[in-house]
């Protein structure tokens, strides 16, 4: 029997897991965060890569929605979830170690495009194991507990870039790399030895031979994983703003704005800010209306975020378009992976591996499409680009939503 009054957060502390992943998201985000902002400087400044050059590093995420798709697989196959987390948290701690230690400029991108793209599985399989208990124990919360979980992540990404940033300048780049190594492999310490048994649900059956189960008739096949493949797709087109706005907003205000440091802090800030109070929102409007239409909505603001920035004359309109954004980011951090599991059940670690591998893919079509748009059409125009795939992603949630009545 379900409960209707229960909260998530008050799930969250009762159970020992729930805890821990929240910690261990908590850890990895901290470092993370704290290393990412300062990678181009380092290949830059420490390993004297020409700029150019070093824009191309995003391109290393390429790789992650296959190594996202095979960790997820793997982990789908193992009896206790948390190995292939484990797994993960050492061959991403060991691939940051390797970065500290680089001396050449090429073996950033061939660290980043093997160890640090299998270390992003552990998220997902994380992620995987919380879907595993939540079918054991099913809830009306489940969105909201996801997300709650989801917020340590959030907090990470707000609180490690100060850190990075004084810890780098304090210390050194190299530094600071072994600090997320050993962020990344400290995010094990709060699970210690729990294990998390893979959730196996009663086996369905063929319509058409009742007496043999449908994944022996065969129908576990490719046209299955559709769904789940195409609402990462409409993902991306939705994400790929992010990257564009990190890159040429600060240039944007610095160079044709002209405002202050504090004030260009303040328009970057805000976002992460408004997303973690955004959060629970997204998690409560899709308890009760359902999780690919509160994703729409999310895009629907993403659009006019978009919108608000290719259309800002002043700083204000930035201010808006991030406080916009911040409503898309909050329902693709909050609700996607658990919407991507929910369009493949047969496999929570690979809907997860292959949903949170399509973030870095995002990030690396950004890239590219912002570094064209901004020579094409120049600043802030640009943003005008990410507004059409948008709402190219609107129509697809919609178009999701009714096939999948979610």
């Amino acid at each position: 029997m379900l409960d209707r009054s229960e909260s998530a957060l008050g799930v969250v502390l009762r159970s020992r897991f729930y805890r821990s992943a929240f910690l261990a998201l908590l850890i990895a985000g901290i470092g993370m965060s704290a290393a990412t902002p300062q990678l181009t400087l380092f290949l830059v400044r420490d390993l004297g890569t020409p700029l150019p050059v070093a824009g191309l590093y995003s391109v290393t995420n390429l790789a992650a929605p296959l190594a996202g798709f095979l960790v997820g697989r793997w982990s789908d196959r193992s009896r206790d979830r948390l190995v292939w987390f484990r797994i993960c948290s050492v061959v991403g701690g060991a691939g940051w170690l390797a970065m500290a230690a680089s001396d050449a400029v090429w073996l950033p991108f061939v660290i980043s495009a093997l160890a640090l793209s299998i270390a992003g599985g552990s998220m997902a399989t994380l992620f995987a194991a919380c879907r595993d208990e939540l079918s054991r124990h099913p809830t009306r919360v489940e969105n909201r507990i996801v997300a709650t979980i989801r917020m340590a992540f959030t907090v990470g990404w707000i609180l490690g870039p100060v850190a990075g940033s004084w810890f780098g300048g304090l210390f050194g780049l190299r530094a600071l790399l072994v600090g997320t190594a050993v962020c990344v492999v400290a995010q094990m310490i709060p699970l210690g030895r729990q294990r998390v048994e893979r959730y196996v649900a009663p086996p369905a059956y063929d319509s058409a031979n009742p007496a043999e189960p449908a994944e022996r008739s065969g129908r576990r096949r490719i046209d299955h994983m559709m769904p789940l493949l195409v609402f990462t797709a409409v993902c991306v087109l939705a994400m790929t703003g992010d990257t564009i706005k990190f890159g040429y907003l600060p240039i944007y205000m610095a160079d044709q704005l002209h405002v202050s440091d504090t004030i260009r802090g303040a328009v970057i800030g805000i976002q992460p800010l408004l997303e973690l109070a955004l959060l629970p929102v997204a998690a409560l409007l899709a308890d009760r209306f359902g999780g690919i239409r509160a994703m729409t909505a999310g895009a629907v603001l993403g659009l006019a975020g978009n919108l608000a920035y290719a259309l800002s004359t002043s700083v204000v309109g930035l201010f808006v378009g991030q406080a916009l954004n911040a409503g898309l980011w909050a329902c693709v951090g909050g609700l996607g992976v658990t919407i991507a599991q929910r369009l493949y059940p047969e496999g929570a670690g690979t809907a997860s591996g292959v949903f949170l591998g399509a973030i870095p893919l995002g990030s690396a079509i950004g890239g590219v499409i912002g570094g064209l748009g901004v020579a094409a059409i120049g600043l802030p125009h640009v943003f005008f680009i990410p507004s059409c795939l948008t709402a190219v992603a609107i129509v697809g949630f919609v178009i999701l939503g009714v096939r999948e009545k979610a």
